[in-house]
């Protein structure tokens, strides 16, 4: 076993940024960002699911090239905050369970470690399967172990037999367990009441450093940022542009994300007549979202369904106010703030919510908000230096209680979460 620091710090998580998808896994990014400058050593492993169809045949015999090459092909690189970055690629045929799903995860990472354990005293995995399944048969016997649960499909997980046992197993081992809402951590409560003791809430970190350098004057470019996928509620969304477009030609809009809706989408804005004012960008990095959230002047986010909305703080983080869905998510990021922060609307099968939502925000822009207000508030909320101190709290928590002594560390959950 090498020598490590007592801040040296393992995440593992099944979504990290790459250039095929720079969108997937932008939060553990962000909250590597956030955490690893205080530490002396962070190492994100990434293992990555690589899906196809495969036969059995094909499957063993990829195994098996895996088993041969995959220990030699571990290179650490480099990513954001300082931190390592090692790529784990995880083969997966069709078809598996989400307990079979986090077996794999498990043994690829064994075979990247050489079958030994991960060298560091704190592990924090994102998300219990499969990451944290994974992570727990990897651990040094004196290592602390912390997840953060994100997925919007934990409820399918839980409801497998198999999910459900193995999720417990991990709340057993866990130091202390993350959700980023209330709606997560409410369902985990209910079906884990016996760890109950354990799980709280730490939300997802927001870069509050990058200020628009024009604030906005009008809300005529709409953006969207995700997935074209039917959770996201796009299809109503071009519906309800295509409403508001009617009633002002000069607005636009930029759908930002690939997905199954995609093609879709575009044989249906060109039957509406309004193919020249939406513009399909694809998907982008981080870096070139930011660009586009301080050049539109709204951001539409109608999902069905969030556990954070980590895009619509980012939005307001940019000085972009919002047209988003009370979704779960969302109206726990914006509790007391959101006449503030924009307009939100209730989840509907149809665009009407949506565009009635639109029409009492313009109608009220911009003396009807304060994004100022919301933009201090979050930055207390969700900042980097807020969710940092309460990860780091819970990490070192030897070096905090000298610290608690002197007065000197934030408590460990920001303001606003609880």
């Amino acid at each position: 076993m090498s020598r490590t620091s007592a801040r040296d710090v393992a995440i593992v998580t099944p979504w990290y940024p790459t250039r095929e998808l720079p969108f997937r896994g932008a939060f553990v990014r962000a909250m590597t960002e956030a955490t690893a400058p205080g530490c002396d050593q962070a190492t994100v492993y990434h293992c990555d699911g690589w899906w196809s169809r495969l036969t059995s045949e094909q499957d063993a015999e990829i195994g098996e090239a895996q088993r041969l090459l995959l220990p030699q092909a571990q290179a650490v690189g480099q990513t954001v905050g300082g931190a390592g970055l090692r790529y784990v690629p995880v083969p997966m045929p069709g078809g598996l369970s989400f307990a079979d799903i986090a077996r794999r995860h498990e043994a690829t990472l064994a075979l990247a470690l050489g079958g030994r354990p991960i060298d560091a005293p704190v592990v924090h995995a994102h998300v219990g399967l499969p990451s944290g399944w994974a992570a727990l048969h990897h651990l040094r016997p004196d290592a602390r172990f912390f997840v953060t649960e994100h997925a919007t499909f934990l409820d399918r997980i839980l409801a497998e037999p198999d999910g459900h046992a193995m999720y417990d197993q991990v709340l057993h081992r866990c130091d202390a367990f993350f959700a980023v809402g209330d709606g997560m951590r409410d369902l985990l409560v209910e079906t884990f009441p016996h760890h109950a003791d354990r799980i709280s809430i730490v939300p997802n970190p927001i870069s509050f450093e990058h200020p628009r350098p024009v604030p906005v004057t009008e809300l005529r470019r709409w953006l969207f940022l995700g997935g074209l996928i039917p959770r996201k509620g796009v299809t109503w969304l071009l519906e309800a542009f295509a409403v508001c477009h009617a009633d002002d030609p000069r607005l636009t809009l930029s759908l930002v994300g690939d997905g199954e809706l995609s093609a879709t989408l575009q044989a249906r804005a060109a039957e509406l007549g309004i193919a020249d004012a939406v513009t399909f960008a694809g998907a982008v990095s981080p870096d070139e979202a930011l660009r586009l959230m301080r050049e539109h002047d709204l951001l539409v986010h109608p999902s069905r369904m969030e556990t954070f909305g980590m895009t619509v703080v980012e939005a307001l983080a940019a000085g972009m106010p919002v047209l988003v869905t009370r979704c779960g998510g969302p109206e726990e990021t914006l509790a007391g703030i959101e006449d503030a922060a924009g307009e939100l609307v209730a989840v509907e099968e149809s665009p009407d919510s949506i565009v009635a939502g639109y029409r009492r925000l313009r109608s009220r822009f911009p003396d009807g908000l304060d994004l100022e207000l919301a933009q201090r508030t979050l930055d207390d909320r969700y900042g980097y230096p807020a969710v940092a101190r309460a990860h780091h709290r819970v990490w070192f928590p030897e070096e905090n209680s000298a610290a608690d002594a002197e007065g000197g560390l934030a408590p460990a959950t920001p303001e606003g979460a609880r």
